[in-house]
């Protein structure tokens, strides 16, 4: 495994179980993520990338269940770990940033308890003292002032609320942070100033990033590389710049067309025609077809494969001629 991935996750398949049946929710997924990158993770709402993103944790969640793949991180494949001794690697190496910190932190609980317990979970023989000290040198670092450690959540707005949400990720030097949803409930100014810390975290502790998000211009402002997520699949993987400035994908392009134009230069606002499907009865072929502008009629039939069309730029999709049937594997 090249010495610049992270993490790489090979015929990834999380699938809920319903009562009218099994609902798959991330569907043979392969994904590098690269060391010290930012890469941003985007998709419309029940795509399934958050799914995949406590996947990587193997986090508990509800009904998911994790029925096939390879999760490889740092040298080692996570699913070949017991289950029991996966909270050794949360925290520690993966860190994660939840969507709404207000129900991630204990309201019962200072801020200085929530870091002091983190490290001395996984660091048993740091002192109070020593935790102590490390949690108020962390916090100030991402603007908090020390004093304020003492304060319950409900004392600190949003924005410092992810700010602790960031140091419990970093208190115990995590090789890798999953931000899922971190700035959804920020307001613009918050939210522009968290982002231009997590740059600056990025570059200062050689920070991972997997940034989740349904806003495509956050992954434009800070993010390395960029995959596009659509009903379960992958449809396209790049670099952002190469990827915003003439993106393969009918999806990627009809997201891009969608976000709109400050300048208010441009005719009427797009609007990509359907809807996402039922991931309980998804179509066939290409899951995008039915909303897509350029159909053919192979696209209603085979699954197309994730293949480059350039160096670093896959795309999951007939329009091209690398484009190969994706082969659909069966699973209990």
């Amino acid at each position: 495994m090249a010495n610049d991935i992270l993490y790489s996750i090979r015929d990834l398949t999380v699938d809920y179980l319903t009562r009218t049946g099994s609902v798959t929710a991330v569907n043979h997924i392969n994904l590098d993520i690269r060391r010290g990158e930012i890469l941003g993770l985007v998709g419309e709402s029940g795509c399934g990338k958050s799914t995949l993103g406590k996947a990587l944790m193997r986090l508990p969640s509800g009904q998911a269940h994790i029925t096939s793949g390879e999760l490889w991180f740092d040298g080692r494949d996570l699913m070949k770990i017991p289950f029991n001794e996966m909270p050794k690697i949360r925290g520690a190496e993966i860190g994660m940033v939840f969507q709404d910190p207000m129900t991630s932190l204990n309201p019962v609980q200072r801020i200085f308890e929530h870091l002091i317990e983190t490290i001395q979970t996984h660091e048993p023989e740091v002192t109070d003292k020593n935790a102590r000290i490390r949690s108020e040198e962390l916090v100030e670092r991402l603007g908090i002032r020390r004093e304020r450690i003492t304060e319950y959540p409900h004392q600190m707005s949003g924005g410092m609320r992810q700010r602790v949400m960031i140091s419990l990720a970093l208190s115990l030097h995590a090789k890798l942070v999953i931000a899922d949803e971190p700035t959804t409930s920020l307001d613009v100014i918050v939210e522009a100033k968290f982002l231009d810390l997590l740059k600056e975290l990025q570059e200062e502790f050689g920070l991972t990033i997997l940034l989740i998000t349904h806003n495509i211009g956050v992954v434009a402002e800070i993010a390395d590389r960029v995959a596009v997520m659509y009903a379960a699949e992958m449809m396209e993987i790049g670099n952002v710049l190469g990827v915003f400035r003439e993106p393969k994908h009918p999806y990627t392009q009809g997201l891009l067309r969608s976000v709109p134009n400050i300048k208010l230069d441009g005719g009427e606002l797009y609007k990509m025609s359907g809807a996402p499907p039922n991931l309980a009865h998804p179509p066939s072929g290409c899951r995008f077809h039915p909303r897509c502008p350029y159909v053919k009629e192979i696209c209603q039939k085979e699954l197309p494969s994730l293949e480059p069309i350039d160096e670093g730029h896959l795309v999951a999709c007939w329009l091209y001629p690398t484009t190969k049937k994706k082969q659909e594997k069966s699973h209990a």
